[in-house]
């Protein structure tokens, strides 16, 4: 070695060589194994050459230390300020111990919907927790697992009143003192699927004539407080629902809008515990009166029992309902916002009913006393009633008492020229009131704000105080320290299987690493505290921070415009379709609303189509997997007149690089048509081909799955939408966007201008530190992991589809179906099985039927895929027992999977094989992880709906 080496010899860490799992020997390995030279020639290969791209330029690579350094720096240029805009968005309190043990803990952000439920006990105990939690404060008979925020979930009541009451006639109805983003997010949805809305003053009662349903702000934008009970009652009369908007700490003083008449309740869990984030992730809720709970949107958890009769926690009902019904789903969304779910719900069980209480009425009595001090000094208050928000008049001075406000490190709201609003929020103390009054020039530091305090009587409806009880359950009561939170924390993260455990090889999904350098900044105060709708000039580091990831992500597809507004992949699509909608009516074709979809697109695809007001006509696929040409051009000719879009998915659902992609591309310009690619795949693209560039207009790309978000036990998300200069004029625009250009347009999808903006500095950094030379060999590493595992298995278990050269592109389809017809073992046997193998299974029956698709990602290394693939083929193994007849598929391993350790303490005969075989079948590993159930009865819980916490006594022995 020499002794007169430079800096530049020494370099710095490469952070592409901590996420692409695969060093140069094991890259050298595999490829030796599926017969190909170079990872050059795999993809020369794999990839059709017409469709190919130069390389990618991004800035150079950075190091870990340099993009930390750079997103320190970015935080550091917003300005959080205390938080009292309010408008649905509030200061809060994160518990220490919730956040390092949920929001910054692998165990939690790495996992992946619960679809899996034997594996996923803790974090399904969490969301029941969260469903209870929201039906208690909100009094209505069931909730769902979390939806995307307050906008979207107002705007899924508005169907779902629809859904349910299909005989019901005339507009939806609008309070005027609705958060005006939920006003925005639900007329965009409703103008798409073309429901007509009316924004009225509800204090005022219903507008005359037939209506379908009506949404209440309880409490109002304004701070003002409705009883709801005589707008239900007017609504009942009518055949209507009413929905109500709540505030679930809001709902802890005031008597829950069920109690009052409401059939629906909607709302955001923000404040319980869930940073600002800049507007988001954070978890919307939706509670419904019993026998409106077969018509929920999102994700239900019930509670089951497994095969020893011991309940268990599922997803019930309409579990991926959109892959089944499709363009007859309720609803697009197949995701939630589970992390921020049960950071809320955790929320709720460290404070308890009691600390909430607490929590509000302090909020309130800080809201009184600034109220009574405004008085007292002749400042006109808008309401006499109030939960937490001051609305002040003061003639032309707004726009002056927010700016001095500001100079005292407070953000107030202009609500117009003669009027402010402040709101409290648990973070508020007396010297935030003291510094808002020397805002409004009627208070100096001598005022006595304990003196007003004691006289001030409070200020809520008293025909609406809370009477009712809530959060009963015990899981409410038994934390009260930190060290029983902590332990109950841990104790359900060691229930669950996620990435920190081992490899979820889920085919569609893209489960690959979340570096901890990509995940420390989103901490970051100026990145977690700042409010949505804060002044630019106080979000310049966000703004910078979008402007890069909106730039590289355009390079990357080849578009010329993004939005980073949609908050997931499914609000991406709705976002795609309504440019390509908004584009046809912009040249007089608002006859176009035929949107093509292949047979074997995700089901979010017919979904979201219907929701853009579109028909749905499918295309046929060949019986190698790939859109059917011919079928595509005579359903092209048919409808020349009235083709909207197509919708592929690229490379194929089926895991296959489609060699005619650019044809089809041709053949629907040719018509008239635009070209939505899904960017669910762009894993296997980046560096090698662009949408943009090939024939795509529009594309949505999910940064949850490509660009390393982590899923966070099914969500957050984020689904970007990219488009070609064409159709720019159409991206989701939002009243309160910081950029005046982008405040008129189309509507918004999400509530926040840049939706789930608090994870976007995650994506930021693995761009960053990848480089456009990272980016690519990740790709290749991702295409050549999936051959390999191919390669190893399709003996064992045939590979469905593959394209030109025998390929797949980053994942494949593993066929069980003759294995299932000649023994009788499942797909779901072999999904079971594979958790004693210390795995999460593949994707299960997608997009077909008595499959696994297996997507192994860029960041396994060769040791985890050759452990998957020892465990498949030794499950192969097994299952030739079975045909062999020295099992019965009833009574063996396959079956009786997965293993609890209280199966095995029972009589060895009664399993019919040997214990150690059930639980170790690899050898005895003292890291094995044991499932906390047995398999699950998933038709036993449909037909006992039960989706809030079950009593203790349910899980006696």
């Amino acid at each position: 070695m020499s002794d007169h080496r430079t800096l530049a010899d020494l370099g710095h860490p490469d952070f592409v060589q901590r996420h692409v799992g695969p060093d140069a020997g094991a890259v050298e390995t595999m490829l030796e194994h599926i017969g190909q030279p170079s990872l050059d020639a795999l993809m020369d290969a794999a990839v059709p050459g017409g469709i190919r791209s130069g390389a990618l330029q991004l800035p150079d690579a950075a190091t870990e230390e340099q993009a930390a350094a750079e997103l320190r720096a970015l935080a550091a240029m917003n300005n959080p300020l205390e938080p009292m805009i309010g408008l649905g968005y509030h200061g809060t309190v994160t518990p220490p111990v919730v956040r390092r043990n949920v929001l910054e803990d692998p165990s939690w952000y790495t996992a992946y919907t619960p679809y899996q439920p034997e594996i996923s006990q803790g974090r399904l105990e969490a969301l029941i927790n969260f469903q209870t939690m929201v039906a208690d404060l909100s009094g209505m008979g069931v909730a769902n697992a979390s939806l995307l925020d307050e906008g979207t979930a107002a705007a899924e009541a508005m169907t779902l009143v629809r859904r349910a009451n299909r005989k019901a006639e005339g507009p939806f109805v609008l309070d005027a003192d609705a958060l005006p983003q939920t006003i925005e997010v639900v007329r965009t949805r409703a103008e798409a699927m073309g429901i007509d809305v009316v924004v009225a003053d509800l204090a005022d009662g219903l507008p005359e004539g037939p209506v379908c349903g009506a949404l209440l702000q309880y409490p109002g934008t304004s701070g003002r407080v409705l009883d709801p009970r005589s707008l239900a009652e007017q609504l009942t009369e009518r055949g209507a629902m009413l929905v109500v908007a709540a505030d679930l700490l809001a709902l802890t003083v005031l008597e829950s809008p069920g109690a009052l008449g409401a059939d629906i309740v909607v709302g955001s869990s923000q404040r319980f515990g869930v940073p600002l984030f800049y507007g988001g992730p954070h978890a919307g809720f939706m509670g419904v009166r019993t026998g409106l709970e077969r018509h929920l949107p999102g994700r239900l958890v019930g509670v089951s029992r497994d095969a020893t009769g011991r309940p268990a926690y599922r997803l019930s009902l309409q579990t991926r309902e959109q892959h089944i019904r499709r363009d007859r789903a309720t609803s697009n969304i197949c995701t939630a916002q589970v992390l921020l779910a049960v950071a809320a719900s955790m929320y709720a069980v460290y404070h308890g009913p009691d600390g909430l209480r607490a929590i509000a009425e302090r909020t309130h009595r800080h809201a009184v006393v600034l109220a009574a001090a405004l008085r007292e000094a002749g400042v006109e208050v808008v309401h006499e009633e109030f939960f937490d928000t001051v609305r002040a008049r003061v003639p032309g001075r707004a726009t002056g008492v927010v700016a001095r406000a500001h100079d005292e490190g407070i953000h107030l709201l202009a609500v117009d020229a003669d009027t402010v609003g402040v709101s409290c929020s648990e973070r508020t103390t007396l010297a935030h009131v003291a510094a808002v009054l020397r805002a409004f020039g009627v208070a100096g530091e001598s005022t006595d704000l304990a003196g007003v305090d004691l006289r001030s009587p409070d200020a809520l409806p008293p025909a609406l105080r809370r009477e009712s009880s809530y959060l009963q359950h015990p899981v409410f009561h038994a934390h009260r320290s930190e060290t029983a939170m902590l332990r109950y924390l841990r104790r359900l993260s060691a229930r669950d299987f996620a990435l920190d455990r081992g490899m979820i090889p889920l085919g569609s999904c893209t489960m690959k690493l979340n570096a901890t350098t990509e995940m420390e900044p989103i901490s970051l105060p100026g990145f977690a505290d700042l409010h949505p709708f804060a002044p630019a000039e106080d979000a310049a580091g966000y703004h910078r921070l979008v402007a890069d990831i909106e730039g590289w992500l355009g390079e990357v597809t080849g578009y010329d415009r993004v939005s980073v507004q949609p908050n997931a992949g499914s609000q991406g699509e709705l976002a795609g379709l309504l440019a390509i909608r908004g584009y046809h009516r912009s040249r007089g074709d608002e006859h176009r609303d035929v949107c093509l979809i292949p047979s074997s697109a995700h089901g979010t695809n017919a979904a979201s189509a219907v929701m853009a007001g579109m028909r749905v006509v499918v295309v046929a696929a060949t019986d190698s997997g790939e859109v059917d040409l011919t079928d595509l051009q005579a359903k092209c000719t048919e409808h020349a007149d009235d083709l909207a879009a197509i919708m592929v998915t690229y490379p194929s659902t089926h895991g296959v690089y489609e060699s005619g992609i650019d044809r089809l591309c041709a053949i629907v310009h040719e018509a008239g048509g635009q070209v939505y690619v899904d960017g669910a795949n762009l894993n296997a693209l980046l560096g090698f081909a662009k949408p943009g560039e090939f024939g795509g207009d529009v594309s949505h790309l999910n940064l949850h799955k490509t660009f390393c978000i982590p899923h966070g036990g099914g969500g957050p998300g984020v689904g970007p939408v990219a488009v070609r200069s064409h159709l720019a004029d159409f991206l989701p625009s939002h009243g309160m966007h910081p950029e005046a250009g982008r405040r008129e347009g189309i509507g918004p999808v999400s509530a926040a201008p840049h939706g789930s903006a608090g994870i976007l500095p995650i994506s930021w950094a693995y761009v960053r530190m990848m480089g456009g030379e990272g980016l690519t060999r990740a790709t290749a590493v991702a295409v050549l992991s999936a051959n390999y595992v191919a390669a190893r298995l399709r003996e064992a278990f045939p590979v469905l589809y593959t394209g030109e050269h025998g390929l797949v592109a980053h994942e494949c389809i593993l066929d069980v179906r003759d294995l299932t017809k000649d023994t009788g073992v499942s797909v779901d046997d072999v999904a079971k099985r594979l958790i004693d193998y210390g795995f999460h299974a593949p994707t299960m029956s997608f997009p077909v039927a008595g499959t696994l698709m297996v997507e192994p990602t860029e960041s396994e290394d060769l040791g985890e895929l050759d452990r998957f693939c020892e465990a498949m083929l030794a499950i192969r193994a097994e299952i030739d027992r079975v045909a062999a007849g020295e099992w019965d598929a009833e009574s063996s391993p396959l079956r009786g999977a997965p293993h609890t350790a209280a199966v095995l303490l029972g009589a060895e005969a009664e399993l019919g094989y040997p214990a150690a075989l059930a639980a170790y079948p690899t050898g005895v590993d003292a890291d094995k992880y044991w499932p906390p159930v047995s398999r699950i009865d998933q038709a036993y819980g449909d037909r006992n709906l039960v989706c809030e916490c079950p009593p203790l006594e349910a899980f006696a022995e």
